[in-house]
């Protein structure tokens, strides 16, 4: 049983964010964690709250399982472009140039491992 967390319009552009994104694609929770923890990128904050969310959301909906952060892996990551905001910057000779403030959204999918490694 699978469960999602959804972030919505976070005012990173799309393409940062999947970087990130990338990082922890397919990787088990606990290693996911420690990837986001050490990385410079300010989306990895994002994304750690999203991936806590998305495995409290596995626990709330499977109370009869006791699961690790071993157990669970990204099954599922994806950023979607979220709105723009358009603003000008004054420009020479009574022009303006427009600034796209671009967000997204990112939407996390946790499953359980079907056979779990034990170190």
């Amino acid at each position: 049983m699978e469960a999602k967390a959804v972030l919505r319009n976070t005012p990173t552009s799309p393409r940062k964010m999947r970087l990130v994104a990338g990082l922890v694609r397919g990787k088990q929770v606990n290693q996911a964690k420690a990837i986001l923890l050490n990385s410079t990128k300010a989306a990895s904050k994002n994304v750690m709250l999203t991936l806590k969310s998305a495995v409290s959301n596995y626990t709330l909906n499977n109370p009869d399982e006791r699961v690790s952060d071993q157990e669970l892996f990204v099954k599922a990551i994806f950023v979607d472009g979220g709105m723009t905001l358009k603003r000008t910057l004054p420009a020479p000779m009574g022009r303006a140039y427009r600034i796209r403030k671009r967000s997204n959204h990112l939407t996390i999918v946790v499953d359980k491992v079907k056979n779990p490694v034990i170190n």
